[in-house]
């Protein structure tokens, strides 16, 4: 694509335009330059002749036999209305060039940015026009060159001819740039869209620039203090062949695309700089993770030494389901500390390398590793503590089911003579399901983590029928 410009080369505003299978008359407009026209003429022919000749020609002059005469008369009268016919038409011609230039320079401000459908139909019928233009154009042409104004001889019949014929090339001419104007005007919406782009494409060019600059310089900095970059070296690096895109121009590679580049290399570069600016403190936050989780893994190696203990008074105290699931807790917390040291001596090796990707990698293996860990740990030992509890008094764990299900029970009572079947079965098996829970209580070996696992789900199941009353109600 091509930008447009304001001027053409060589060509001066003013300029009469040759186009191109029109010809224009020359001659006419020398004749007008070399001579003047009517009574003046042939005076300064008179003034220049000898003085015995300059005196028979004064004499013929005033008798009956003049060749022309100098004033009034039809013919004059003709010929002036032409020459205001031609001068009209002169006007309106100059008028039609103008705002064709006017309008491609439009158009290709348009074409330089604009690829879609209505763009190559605004220029298609540019084109059109410019047929139009260059016919009605070369009717006045023809017409301006069909008639000698200047002539001596020039008679009313013929002036009037040629008036009337360089009134009708003034009329086409006039109704042609009125059609220029009204297509003109319809090309509004795309030319502001093509001129917002333009105006939008150097600032965005300047923009990659400056964020290509700034990293570039937040990365020699972080290069100075020690560290290494060599990630975000390569990702700057490879910025550069969009840089040098940029610098060849919208000419070569079309205003949307370079608007499109100008925009990502500016993103992409201002990501570099904040990952370079931030990378001392990255840097610094992986030494503090390194310590900590160390710190952590260390604490959990004492904590799974003390699960043994806890199953043994589990086995000793309850019935095999209470604990049957936590045999291998130990095993487990010990090889997941173990794994989690290793991943904590690779992170280490990675930061001393500086491969802070691998880094922040591994260090996040070794935090989930111990989570892991610390569940496991603390399963063991709250199973415990939550099995000694209602053993001693399951009644509390019974009376706080039985409370949520007569709360909700209430609440799907009111307002209601009956209550809804979709909110009172789910709450009337669930009174079954913690009657039997609590049956399961009686003999020598209760299984209370059943109990327990069973009235926790009575709750659940009781907690969601309230939330849907609540919606229900909510909504209504």
């Amino acid at each position: 694509m091509t930008t447009a410009t304001n001027e053409r080369p060589g060509e001066a505003r003013g300029a009469t335009v040759q186009r191109p299978g029109v010809r224009r008359s020359r001659a006419q407009g020398s004749r007008r330059r070399a001579r003047p026209a009517g009574p003046l003429r042939d005076l300064l022919v008179l003034t220049l002749l000898p003085v015995p000749v300059l005196t028979a020609a004064l004499s013929g002059a005033f008798s009956a036999g003049g060749t022309r005469k100098w004033f009034g008369g039809r013919a004059e009268t003709q010929r002036a209305q032409a020459q205001e016919a031609k001068d009209a038409a002169a006007a309106a011609f100059y008028e039609l060039d103008t705002a064709q230039r006017d309008l491609r320079i439009s158009i290709e401000t348009i074409t330089a940015v604009d690829d879609s459908p209505a763009a190559r139909r605004a220029v298609g019928d540019f084109q059109q026009l410019g047929t139009r233009i260059d016919e009605v154009s070369a009717q006045y042409i023809t017409a301006v060159d069909a008639h000698d104004l200047d002539r001596d001889d020039l008679d009313a019949g013929t002036a009037s001819r040629a008036r009337g014929e360089l009134t009708a090339a003034k009329d086409q001419l006039t109704r042609t740039k009125q059609d220029l104007d009204r297509f003109a005007q319809g090309l509004g919406p795309l030319l502001g869209k093509a001129e917002t782009q333009l105006a939008r494409l150097a600032p965005a060019v300047e923009r990659a620039r400056q964020a290509l600059l700034a990293a570039t310089t937040a990365l020699d900095g972080v290069r100075q203090a020690g560290l290494k970059a060599d990630d975000l070296a390569a990702r700057l690096a490879r910025l550069g062949p969009e840089l040098t895109r940029l610098n060849q121009g919208a000419g070569q590679h079309g205003v949307p695309e370079t608007l499109e580049r100008a925009e990502r290399v500016a993103r992409d570069a201002e990501t570099i700089r904040v990952e370079a600016e931030r990378l001392p403190e990255k840097a610094a936050e992986i030494d503090h993770r390194l310590v900590s989780l160390r710190t952590r893994a260390q604490a959990l190696t004492t904590r799974a030494g003390q699960v043994e203990p806890v199953l043994s008074e589990l086995r000793r105290r309850f019935s095999a389901a209470c604990w049957q699931d936590l045999q291998r807790v130990p095993d487990l917390a010990g090889e997941n500390v173990r794994q989690a040291e290793t991943k904590l001596a690779e992170a280490r090796t990675a930061r001393d390398e500086q491969r802070w990707p691998d880094a922040t990698a591994l260090l996040s293996t070794v935090r989930a590793l111990l989570n892991s860990t610390d569940e496991s740990v603390s399963a063991a030992s709250d199973r415990l503590q939550r099995l000694n509890a209602v053993a001693k008094d399951p009644q509390q764990e019974i009376d706080r089911t039985r409370f949520a299900i007569r709360d909700a029970q209430r609440l799907a009572m009111t307002g209601r003579a009956t209550p809804d079947p979709r909110h009172a079965r789910p709450l009337d098996d669930s009174v079954g399901r913690l009657d039997r829970a609590v049956e399961g209580l009686e003999g020598r070996h209760p299984d209370y983590w059943h109990f327990l696992t069973e009235t926790e789900a009575v709750r659940q199941t009781v907690a969601r029928v309230v939330s849907l009353i609540r919606e229900e109600r909510g909504g209504a």
